[in-house]
C-alpha cells in the first residue's frame, strides 16, 4: 500500500488549483471533475438562494473551503449560510444548507462520507444533486432518501425539480 505525504493545514490553506481541492487528515483529496450541467444547476441555486437573501437574512457561496472539523476542510458545490457573509476566509460554523452536485466521477462512498460530516458539524439540511439523471435526495437521520423537492421550513420555501432544472 503507498502512502501518502501529509501536508499541515496551514500549507493547504496557502495552495491553490484550477479546480480546488479538499483536505482530510492532512491528505489533499481531489474534487471530480463538473459537467457544463452541473455548473448550470450550482448557478441556478446561487439564483434560488439570492432571491431568499433578498427576504431573510441569508447568504450564498459556491464553491467555498469550510472548516468542518479540526484537519479536515470540506468544499460544498453551493452553500447557504446564516446571516451576512462570514469574517473568516474559511468559515467555521456550519451552514444552513449543504449541496452536492455529482459529478460523473464522485463516489458514493465518498459523498456519503462527507455528507456524515456535514451532519456531525451541524448542517440542517444536506441535499444531492444528480444532474444527468435529474434525481434528487436529502440526507438525514436515515441516510440518503430521494425527494421531490427540497424544503426549507424555517423559510416557508420549497423547491422542485422544475425549479431546479428548469423546464
Amino acid at each position: 500500500m503507498a502512502t501518502q505525504a501529509t501536508v499541515s493545514l496551514e500549507d493547504y490553506l496557502k495552495m491553490s488549483w484550477e479546480h480546488d481541492r479538499e483536505y482530510v487528515d492532512g491528505e489533499i483529496i481531489e474534487r471530480g471533475m463538473p459537467t457544463h450541467f452541473h455548473g448550470w444547476v450550482q448557478g441556478r441555486f446561487g439564483y434560488l438562494f439570492n432571491q431568499l437573501a433578498e427576504r431573510f437574512a441569508v447568504n450564498v457561496a459556491s464553491e467555498v473551503r469550510n472548516r468542518v472539523a479540526e484537519r479536515r476542510i470540506r468544499i460544498p458545490d453551493v452553500a447557504l449560510y446564516k446571516g451576512s457573509h462570514p469574517e473568516q476566509d474559511v468559515p467555521d460554523a456550519p451552514p444552513i444548507v449543504a449541496i452536492e452536485i455529482l459529478s460523473p466521477d464522485d463516489r458514493r462512498s465518498e459523498v456519503l462520507a462527507k455528507f456524515r460530516e456535514y451532519r456531525a458539524w451541524g448542517v440542517r439540511h444536506i441535499w444531492l444533486i444528480d444532474p444527468k439523471s435529474r434525481e434528487m435526495s436529502v440526507f438525514g437521520e436515515d441516510g440518503l432518501c430521494g425527494v421531490t423537492e427540497f424544503a426549507l421550513p424555517e423559510f416557508g420555501v420549497t423547491y422542485t425539480a422544475r425549479d431546479i432544472f428548469g423546464k
